[in-house]
């Protein structure tokens, strides 16, 4: 199965492209990043990762923090290892880079937020719209959706931080 076309990744497109929810992106291709065997920062998927992050950033008006993490995505993008050109098939990586560096130059240029949708081949667009109907998707651009971390429960990160901090002293 080409790697585009795991449930996860196709979740990632349904919230990228239906409702923006920038936040669930990231969560569910965090989940298929970890599957990965030997996964590592130099995976394909940490691009789509840190270019949802970058998103959540300003579309929230954290511009130092998106531009910091759009760059990084773009950088991952460019610098996609020979072996994972079979993710260039179904995504065009050179137009999703061209719309990033456009983010880039509307945050430099202190405009506002924009969004646009995946370039991603038709049968891909087909396989993610079957997964539609069983997701739950907030309406675009509500708060639901806008400052989403803020309505999860986080007891679990900060105690692995805890535990971090006990761990190195």
């Amino acid at each position: 199965m080409h790697p585009y076309y795991h449930p996860l990744f196709l979740q990632f497109i349904v919230y990228f492209n239906d409702n923006q929810d920038y936040f669930e992106c990231h969560e569910v291709l965090e989940e298929y990043w970890k599957e990965q065997e030997n996964f590592s920062k130099d995976h394909p998927l940490t691009g789509y990762i840190l270019m949802a992050t970058g998103l959540y950033h300003w579309r929230r008006g954290n511009t130092a923090g998106a531009s910091r993490t759009l760059n990084k995505a773009i950088t991952r993008f460019r610098e996609m290892p020979v072996q994972f050109d079979s993710y260039q098939e179904e995504v065009s990586i050179d137009e999703l880079i061209m719309q990033l560096e456009h983010c880039l130059t509307r945050i430099e240029s202190g405009k506002d937020f924009y969004t646009f949708p995946l370039p991603i081949s038709q049968q891909l667009e087909i396989e993610a719209e079957k997964y539609k109907p069983q997701i739950v998707l907030l309406p675009k651009n509500s708060a639901s959706v806008i400052h989403k971390h803020m309505h999860r429960d986080r007891s679990d990160i900060l105690l692995q931080r805890e535990e971090k901090k006990k761990g190195s002293r």
